[in-house]
């Protein structure tokens, strides 16, 4: 499988299918393995970029809790597209990885066609809601820390069913990509530009009203709320969810000499 190196760390990523770019980012102690059951169905249309974020999956697990952060993430994500070639691409997540295509969108506009953000919130606008989530996400490494892997097995089915190499990078990974610094993804939102498409599962109670803020926010956005799905609706419920995204990759503006890699 496809490695890139970033500064010593390796980031695993793999493509399937021709057509225009379309990078997918797992969730928070899942992996791209997530997306495996959508591959068919998405490569028909798309070149499909999968990958694993640090401290997750077939990445690597770097020691220094420097090597986590938002930015690093962005980064590694750019530089995943410059390794296949897309100047531009449709980039889209579910969970960490909807925030981290806001995030990418936010410091790499140009290179952003379209946005899928599913099973997502934007941040947070108040500190102490910004706090109580953080909190969380260190309370997450902290079991990590003391309990191992096995945390992961009582876990949401997206991420029961992840393999990871080892506890310690995904508990840094929480401490360091997971929390959050301050509310510029959520101040971003009035300013998005480009086609956005919003899923959420009608179970995932936390996600439904930051999905709602996001559709009012983003102009033109368009929401999909799948009923009898949680907060893996890919997983949950994945025809319903090919069936809310092609149309809407297929019914993207047209790209002049940019379609395909």
């Amino acid at each position: 499988m496809p490695r890139i190196d970033r500064d010593g760390v390796a980031i695993h990523y793999e493509v399937h299918g021709s057509g225009p770019p379309l990078l997918l980012t797992h969730g928070y102690s899942s992996t791209s393995a997530m997306w495996h059951g959508q591959i068919d169905a998405l490569a028909r249309h798309t070149t499909l970029v999968l990958w694993d974020m640090r401290g997750h999956g077939q990445s690597d697990y770097p020691d220094d809790p420097n090597a986590y952060s938002e930015a690093l993430t962005v980064g590694d994500m750019a530089a995943i597209l410059d390794a296949v070639g897309a100047q531009r691409a449709i980039i889209g997540g579910l969970s960490l990885g909807g925030y981290m295509s806001l995030a990418f969108y936010r410091a790499h506009q140009k290179r952003v066609r379209a946005l899928l953000i599913v099973d997502t919130g934007p941040g947070f606008k108040k500190d102490d809601a910004r706090e109580a989530w953080n909190a969380r996400a260190r309370a997450t490494a902290d079991k990590l820390d003391r309990e191992g892997l096995e945390v992961l097995t009582s876990a949401t089915r997206e991420r029961a069913t992840a393999s990871h190499r080892n506890a310690r990078g995904l508990a840094l990974a929480a401490r360091g990509m997971l929390t959050q610094r301050d509310a510029k993804v959520m101040e971003l939102l009035p300013d998005i530009e480009v086609p956005s498409l919003i899923v959420v599962g009608a179970d995932d109670t936390p996600f439904l009203a930051a999905s709602d803020y996001m559709a009012a926010k983003i102009r033109g956005a368009h929401k999909v709320v799948i009923p009898a799905a949680g907060h893996a609706v890919n997983i949950d419920q994945p025809q319903a969810f090919v069936d809310a995204v092609v149309p809407f990759l297929k019914n993207l503006p047209h790209e002049a000499g940019r379609e395909g890699t």
